[in-house]
């Protein structure tokens, strides 16, 4: 199977109700990995801009970040991307550094 047959379904955790699975809702599926990618970054993103105050240190802002933040993920069943494929906590822990 090429890879441009597989989708990329990004799904949605909040890290506020961790491990509540009834909170978890799809984002959308997606032709690329790349889009899946800059989806999940996206909302981090928002997520740091609107929810975190830049005078804070980095651990403060990532401490918000995996208490009340989104936690995208990517599901897919191409063979040729790592897994996971994406670490939101990983990239905002990399954001909250680069303030």
């Amino acid at each position: 199977m090429a890879a441009s047959e597989h989708t990329y379904a990004v799904f949605v955790d909040d890290n506020f109700d961790y491990m509540d699975e009834e909170r978890r809702y799809k984002l959308g599926d997606f032709d690329t990995m790349d889009e899946a990618v800059a989806a999940c970054k996206r909302m981090v993103d928002e997520f740091l801009a609107a929810k975190v105050d830049p005078d804070w240190t980095p651990a403060e802002q990532y401490q918000q970040y995996t208490q009340f933040g989104p936690d995208p993920f990517i599901v897919t069943g191409d063979p040729d991307v790592g897994h996971p494929p994406f670490s939101a906590w990983g990239y905002a822990k990399e954001r909250c550094q680069q303030g």
